[in-house]
């Protein structure tokens, strides 16, 4: 059995059950849902589920882990929707960005230990980026 990746030590700030309030540009109305962050048995990859409580938000579950080329994201959402990711998490700043056909997207949250707010953007144009999802989070 081998060591966890050090570059996912930082994740276990994570670890637990948090209650989620998302907000789109297109919806005027608060989203609540839960996500829960968890190691896998060997600690080796962190599995991420969320739930979210609108028809248009899509319930998921990511796999974080370390690769080749450094730390990855593998999402699979309710609509069959599979994505990947780049993923950090240093100096309390956690990252994803991923570039796509369509589209690409990047996400920021400085974490704190009970509450936190993080906002994913997204550019259909190279470099054009706007705001498109902002959820907080909050243990518990």
């Amino acid at each position: 059995m081998s060591e966890r990746h050090p570059a996912l030590e930082p994740f276990e700030a994570l670890i637990g059950t948090w209650s989620t309030v998302a907000r789109h540009p297109l919806l005027d109305a608060d989203v609540p849902g839960q996500i829960t962050f968890e190691w896998l048995e060997g600690g080796h990859w962190l599995i991420q589920r969320s739930r979210n409580e609108h028809e248009l938000f899509p319930d998921a579950i990511s796999v974080i882990g370390a690769g080749g080329d450094g730390l990855f994201l593998e999402y699979f959402d309710s609509r069959g929707v599979r994505r990947r990711y780049g993923v950090s998490l240093q100096d309390g700043v956690l990252r994803q960005w991923g570039e796509f056909p369509e589209f690409a997207q990047r996400y920021e949250a400085a974490l704190a230990p009970d509450e936190f707010t993080g906002l994913w953007q997204v550019a259909e144009t190279p470099g054009d980026w706007r705001d498109d999802l902002a959820v907080r989070y909050r243990r518990g």
